[in-house]
């Protein structure tokens, strides 16, 4: 029988890089319009940002690498685009009714990584016990 502290890892693991592919696909969507991209030709700047955050930061957290401050600065983004995207269309507290389900979910899932950091299978941990052994 797998141990918890294996299957531990591997939901972390799971969540981190589902997220991950996720982020950097709408990233990919935005910046150089993978998958039909965006309506309209040139992105406003907050949406530039937003695109570059997220394919960016995606690939930094499906690697685990700086799991910590980037999953933190990507959630913060999630809430802004829920707030100033689907909020503003009204329901603030039903993300059912503003279609906001998907940067809700993605905002608290980033919030976790922030505060648990990327697992043990991740550029993260292997830096870290890597650094662990050059001391020692």
């Amino acid at each position: 029988m797998m141990s918890r502290d294996r299957q531990i890892q591997i939901a972390v693991f799971l969540l981190r890089v589902v997220a991950a592919g996720l982020f950097i696909q709408v990233g990919g969507l935005k910046l150089w319009g993978w998958f039909g991209g965006m309506p309209g030709g040139a992105l406003p700047p907050l949406m530039l940002v937003a695109g570059v955050l997220e394919f960016f930061g995606g690939i930094a957290i499906l690697f685990g690498l700086f799991t910590r401050p980037v999953a933190f600065i990507l959630s913060g983004e999630m809430a802004v685009a829920y707030f100033m995207g689907h909020a503003a269309q009204g329901n603030l507290f039903v993300p059912l009714l503003n279609q906001g389900q998907p940067a809700v979910l993605l905002c608290f899932i980033f919030l976790f990584l922030a505060a648990y950091g990327a697992g043990a299978w991740s550029l993260d941990a292997y830096w870290k016990t890597r650094k662990g052994t050059a001391t020692a």
